[in-house]
Order: structure tokens, then C-alpha cells, then sequence
């Protein structure tokens, strides 16, 4: 069995660790605000969602959103403009809220009652690795039927967690699963 890469890159192969590409899937299948932060109407929407109940204050403030309710306020009205540090702020906690309030849908969807969903794993790229190190490597299609592990981690932001559990579902793979930790793309629908 395999362990992990340790010197990844180390023949000019070129990839991205299977969990990063997850993270974006995962990412891709949420809907986020389009409108930029740098706008009125962006910043609102976003401070609306942060601000419209009690629990969403408590979830922002989590989340790292640690100004007073004045200048929330002040904001929302439109008195004031964030500084650069609370804009960076205010995305994040957006993103994180947004990912904490979509987890439960996409685990459902993914999971889909025990079927699970059709991973399709594509891998590293070995275009500039000589051809005498070059591996075979084809593309891989994985049914992952319980995804709880990997979206509570993607929901927390927790790369680790997620890189764990990522290798946990790669490993049916069989012995061949060190050679998918790093891809090019990996794609599901949910």
C-alpha cells in the first residue's frame, strides 16, 4: 500500500491535492453572492445575510465578524464603508455561514439515500516528466456513498480533516490510490 507523496513535483509532474479540487467542486455546487464585495448592492446582500436573524449574527460573529452592532448598523444603512480588513472579513464569514447553511442539502444530495454519487477522478498531469519516469495513469470514475466526513470538513474549513477524509474514500481505489491524491480535476454533480 502506498503511503502519502512526500516530494511531490520532484520530475515536473504538475497537480492539485484531490481535497483542494473537492473544496472547489463543493464550492461550485453553492450558490454565492456574484455581485462583488467593492459594490453597494454586493455589500448589503452580504450583510443582509449576515444580520437578518439572530442566529445568523451569532454564525457571523463565529465566523470571525467581530465589530459591534453599531457599526453594523451604521453600514447597513449606508453611513459608513468598511475598511479593507472588514471587507476581508465580511467575505469570509459570508463564505463560511453560506457553506455552514448549504452542508446539510449537499450532504443529502450527495449521499442520496445510500446510492452515493459518481466521482470522476482525472490524474496528475505527466506532460513534462521524461518519458522514462513517466507512470500509467488512466482516469478514474469512484462511487462515494457516504460523504459526512468530507463535507463536515469542507463545511468547518478544515483543510486536514478534509485531506483525511478525501484519502479515506481514495484508498477503494485499491493499491493504485497514492497515485489520485494529487489530480488535474475531479468533478460530480450534486
Amino acid at each position: 500500500m502506498p503511503e502519502r507523496t512526500i516530494d511531490f513535483g520532484k520530475y515536473r509532474a504538475s497537480g492539485v491535492k484531490g481535497h483542494e479540487l473537492v473544496a472547489r467542486q463543493l464550492d461550485s455546487h453553492v450558490t454565492y453572492l456574484t455581485t462583488p464585495l467593492t459594490t453597494e448592492r454586493g455589500l448589503l446582500a452580504r450583510l443582509h445575510y449576515l444580520t437578518r436573524t439572530d442566529h445568523a449574527r451569532h454564525a457571523a460573529r463565529a465566523a470571525g465578524l467581530s465589530v459591534t452592532d453599531a457599526t453594523l448598523n451604521a453600514w447597513l444603512k449606508g453611513g459608513r464603508r468598511p475598511l479593507t480588513k472588514n471587507l476581508t472579513a465580511i467575505e469570509d464569514a459570508y463564505r463560511t455561514v453560506r457553506r455552514h447553511n448549504v452542508a446539510r442539502y449537499l450532504l443529502a444530495r450527495l449521499n442520496r439515500e445510500g446510492r452515493g454519487t459518481r466521482v470522476e477522478i482525472h490524474p496528475l498531469n505527466q506532460s513534462l516528466v521524461p518519458r522514462p519516469l513517466q507512470r500509467t495513469l488512466e482516469h478514474r470514475t469512484l462511487n462515494i456513498r457516504h460523504w459526512d466526513r468530507i463535507i463536515d470538513a469542507w463545511a468547518a474549513a478544515n483543510d486536514r480533516a478534509l485531506d483525511d477524509a478525501w484519502i479515506e474514500k481514495i484508498v477503494d481505489l485499491g493499491s493504485q490510490w497514492g497515485q489520485y491524491e494529487y489530480c488535474t480535476s475531479i468533478g460530480f454533480a450534486a
